[in-house]
């Protein structure tokens, strides 16, 4: 049994080591080109190729796999079986018909829903409370193809993108471990999506980072979890870039919320226009949303680390009635 596994992230590392575990025989490792990182722009490997090194697994990076050369090269290695984790590319017609036992794909999300290049910002986003894993059989078109196998993964109020990410990596991991020998034993009958239910995830758009602060408090702590830690929620405050990194739950007893500070915001906060600082102090800043005010505890003004709030507005004020956004 030849294997290519193709994959570029963290989150495609542990499916990678899942096989190498279980004893499959993986012939090649394909990945996305290195690409410079930092300020130094220090030309940086993909976790997977560096995964793949320590192994010792020949690594291919072709720029564009749909291009002849590249197909020529996979066809030539005679695989039987193609298994692809967030790889970064879609795989061409001529590839997906290589394999005797297909192309299949860990995707991060319980389709049909969340299709697409952002499946795990968009659940957490969305305000979901339940997401997962499916092996899917790859098709031509953007993650339709027949499912496998799932699995769900429970989304905590805790949870941010980068938690998840890591607990459904793990979660694809072992699923593959399960998936994998019923199903080259042909005891698994894959199911076809239901296109009535699908619900796409578009990669996020520098539009999508902005805090709207017209909308309620729950959708904006969930924005910003949803974008921890990469790319980041921001707003604006005197007229530069100050990202959010984390807000306290605007419904949970240890929100900030107190008895008491309700009461001031009712008093401050009632007529005031949605992004206007209504309190500021150790619990952080508090803002007037659409719906509810919501506490910013952790922060980046511009030029700055991130930093907890109350440790920056010990050194700089910004009062109630201050405008964000």
């Amino acid at each position: 049994m030849n294997i290519i596994f193709m994959g570029t992230p963290e989150f495609a590392v542990p499916s990678l080591r899942a096989l190498l575990e279980e004893g499959y025989r993986v012939i090649a490792v394909v990945t996305q080109p290195d690409r410079p990182k930092g300020r130094k722009r220090v030309l940086t490997p993909t976790p997977v190729k560096v995964e793949a090194e320590k192994h010792g697994i020949p690594v291919l990076q072709p720029e564009k796999l749909r291009q002849a050369e590249s197909v020529e090269v996979l066809r030539g290695l005679k695989p039987d079986l193609i298994v692809t984790a967030a790889y970064g590319q879609i795989l061409p017609k001529s590839v997906l018909e290589l394999p005797e036992h297909g192309c299949i794909n860990i995707h991060a999300s319980l389709l049909p829903k969340y299709r697409g290049g952002a499946p795990i910002h968009h659940a957490i986003i969305r305000g979901e409370q339940v997401t997962g894993v499916t092996i899917m059989y790859m098709a031509e078109g953007l993650d339709t193809g027949d499912m496998i196998s799932k699995v769900e993964v429970t989304i905590e109020d805790t949870d941010t993108t980068g938690s998840m990410f890591d607990k459904l990596s793990i979660a694809g991991a072992e699923l593959l471990k399960r998936t994998l020998p019923d199903l080259l034993a042909g005891r698994l009958q894959a199911v076809p999506q239901n296109e009535a239910e699908a619900v796409y995830s578009p990669n996020i758009r520098r539009e999508d980072e902005i805090i709207d602060w017209s909308r309620s408090a729950a959708d904006i702590f969930n924005q910003v979890r949803g974008l921890h830690p990469f790319p980041g929620a921001y707003t604006l405050w005197n007229g530069d870039v100050m990202k959010v990194w984390a807000c306290a739950n605007p419904v949970s007893k240890e929100s900030g919320d107190s008895p008491a500070s309700r009461k001031e915001v009712h008093l401050q906060g009632a007529s005031a226009a949605p992004g206007t600082v209504v309190n500021s102090g150790e619990q952080g800043i508090e803002v007037k949303t659409g719906n509810g005010t919501i506490w910013l505890t952790h922060i980046q003004p511009a030029g700055k680390k991130a930093m907890d709030a109350a440790q920056f507005l010990r050194g700089v004020k910004i009062p109630a009635g201050t405008v964000l956004g």
